[in-house]
């Protein structure tokens, strides 16, 4: 099982045109998140652009290269804080900086059966990579399963024909927003 430094040196590695990211956990307890996800529930106005701000210049630096980074997230229903604080403080800038952000609502779509039941990277369409996680979110380390490619690129094509881009998904469910959601509570 490869740990998280190990996985960023094979996405480095195998990244040479594409990575897409499937996203199903209701939650993520991951150290690149820092102070920021207990900030965000705390009510603080914006996320630690020290820590951020490295992050978002890579999202540049890989689009101006040609490299296509996107990722689809599953979400629950009802959203949990956790997807919120994605929504706000993660996608929106990501996305802003070269990132293409998709999300699947499932009141929007019954999820086919051809959608993977775990997280994971497929790296130029032929790297696929097991994400595993704990019932809380916690990374446990990932794999490199040449066997699922098939079924993970079934698994991308199908999500990204049926999610929304994030943006516009997002705009359109002021409902979900954190000020929303701390006014209805």
């Amino acid at each position: 099982m490869m740990t998280p430094e190990q996985l960023g040196e094979y996405i480095e590695r195998h990244f040479t045109r594409s990575a897409y990211r499937w996203e199903r956990q209701p939650a993520y307890e991951v150290a690149s998140d820092g102070s920021d996800y207990k900030r965000y529930l705390d009510g603080a106005a914006e996320p630690m652009w020290e820590r951020l701000d490295p992050w978002l210049q890579v999202l540049r630096d890989e689009r101006a290269e040609g490299r296509d980074r996107h990722r689809v997230r599953l979400f629950h229903s009802p959203l949990t804080d956790y997807e919120r604080y994605e929504c706000e403080w993660g996608y929106e800038l990501t996305g802003a900086a070269g990132e293409g952000i998709f999300v699947l609502d499932p009141a929007d779509h019954r999820l086919p059966e051809v959608m993977i039941d775990h997280d994971f990277w497929l790296l130029d369409d032929e790297h696929p990579v097991w994400m595993h996680y704990g019932p809380d979110g916690t990374f446990h380390g990932s794999t490199v399963e040449p066997a699922l490619a098939d079924s993970y690129r079934l698994a991308q094509r199908t999500a990204l024909d049926l999610a929304a881009p994030c943006a516009s998904w997002w705009a359109q469910h002021p409902e979900h927003h954190r000020a929303a959601h701390r006014k209805a509570a």
